[in-house]
């Protein structure tokens, strides 16, 4: 059973949405948001990335950083650049990509499910990116950006999130740096709130997509305060933290490259040999090759591409290694 809850998300005002929305933390370094945010001093950036807050060179890690984070984030709340919504709603985020748009819900995940594992994670997480997090959670006291949960196809949310696709958004823009498409509702019926919990309850589980630190992060927090709390109830919203769910069939899984820059000494057929030891290695030719099945690898070397599939003795070795380089 998936636990969920709806929330008092903390938003922008309509017509600052624009000024205010940015890409996720970890998908820029430091002065690429710096460029992005600009003079703009309504962008996210601003608490997401808060050492641009500082000279050019400052660490992330250092700890103004997460200083001036807090004071950001407190900062845009007292000039109204976000405002706390008064009711708990569900709310729904719709991201058009290359002509293909996928709806999530956007609701508060249930902590125990993340320690106990009915939250099924694929990545392997660092103690130190979790730790990253963990401050920036613990001094802003809050998720300032979702997690990404996949979820078993539901005919019943299918049809709710078709329903409110068909009405007018509360938000609607095309981002200028990648042109991708952000619509935003906010879920107000308290019919359709219950829909959605019990619907939650219905599934096994829930299925992290993107954002194991921040998951990490959000639930050890929670946790914490938890432990720390002699009068802990177990309703609090600490117990909660934010994600936006996707049914499974919208979601595609996109290439994860790495790029090699030396043989470690070794000749093209020396390495080619070598990689037979844990795949089944097959010249694909001079065309560009993906891969199309479960353990397949796709890799160019040397002016030509091969499909290495992965030896059944070594499947889970090499997945695991491939989380960890």
């Amino acid at each position: 059973m998936a636990v969920i809850k709806p929330f008092k998300g903390i938003r922008p005002p309509k017509d600052l949405v624009e000024s205010v929305a940015s890409r996720p933390y970890d998908v820029l370094d430091s002065e690429e948001a710096r460029a992005e945010a600009g003079n703009n001093e309504k962008s996210l950036y601003h608490i997401i990335k808060p050492e641009i807050n500082f000279e050019v060179g400052t660490s992330e890690y250092d700890p103004r950083a997460y200083e001036s984070a807090a004071e950001q984030f407190q900062k845009f709340q007292d000039k109204g650049w976000l405002v706390q919504d008064d009711k708990e709603h569900y709310y729904i985020y719709a991201q058009t990509m290359n002509g293909k748009t996928q709806y999530g819900l956007v609701v508060g995940a249930f902590v125990d499910d993340y320690m106990t594992g009915n939250i099924k994670k694929h990545e392997l997480t660092r103690r130190d990116k979790e730790e990253d997090r963990m401050k920036h959670v613990r001094i802003c006291n809050a998720n300032v950006e979702p997690v990404f949960f996949a979820y078993p196809d539901n005919e019943v949310l299918d049809s709710l999130l078709a329903r409110y696709a068909a009405t007018k958004p509360e938000y609607d823009f095309v981002a200028p740096d990648d042109g991708f498409r952000h619509q935003f509702w906010v879920i107000t019926d308290e019919a359709d709130i219950k829909t959605v919990t019990e619907e939650f309850k219905k599934m096994p589980s829930l299925y992290i997509a993107d954002g194991h630190h921040r998951s990490a992060a959000a639930a050890l927090v929670g946790a914490e305060k938890a432990k720390n709390n002699k009068n802990h109830k177990g309703d609090e919203e600490y117990n909660y933290f934010m994600a936006v769910c996707f049914q499974a069939s919208q979601l595609t899984i996109l290439d994860y490259n790495r790029v090699i820059k030396d043989l470690n000494g070794m000749e093209v057929a020396e390495f080619l040999k070598a990689l037979e030891k844990n795949f089944i290695v097959e010249l694909k030719g001079k065309d560009e090759y993906r891969p199309t099945k479960l353990h397949e690898f796709s890799m160019y070397l040397d002016g030509n591409w091969y499909s290495l599939v992965a030896k059944q003795e070594h499947t889970m070795i090499m997945i695991q290694l491939a989380y960890l380089m």
